[in-house]
């Protein structure tokens, strides 16, 4: 299933001296979040502030690559025309085990039997130059 992903010429991330930190660890194959020192919550997507307490005392720590399904959709016309060759495809919003939603691609053979609350684990999938976290 990860092949079909391999030849995509799709637009990559938007990369910010914020959120370099996510994607160098997902290039490398690991699954960091940024955690709060003040308030012990985690955050996701990255950002310069605690969206909990204000705190601008966030570090990145390594984050478990789990979650459960909270919804999903099957996308038959891509928004951007380099995804339209691997339609249909999956998306879904998932619950990282640590707490913050993400959404993200499912990596799943059987999207009709999916049902929320299913558990879920980090995969790094290569589009082209670019490594992204999938979940199945």
């Amino acid at each position: 299933m990860m092949n079909k992903y391999a030849d995509l010429t799709v637009p990559g991330p938007t990369i910010t001296p914020i959120s370099k930190p996510f994607w160098d660890a997902i290039e490398q194959g690991e699954f960091i979040l940024q955690h709060c020192k003040d308030c012990q919550k985690w955050v996701f997507y990255p950002r310069s502030h605690c969206p909990h307490c204000w705190s601008n005392q966030l570090e990145w720590k390594q984050a478990s690559g789990k979650a459960q399904l909270k919804t999903w959709s099957t996308v038959h016309r891509a928004g951007h025309p380099a995804w339209q060759a691997i339609t249909p495809y999956i998306v879904g919003v998932v619950e990282l085990e640590e707490g913050p939603s993400m959404m993200t691609h499912l990596l799943v053979d059987a999207p009709n039997q999916l049902k929320i609350g299913d558990p879920l684990n980090v995969h790094y999938v290569q589009c082209n130059d670019t490594w992204l976290p999938f979940f199945g």
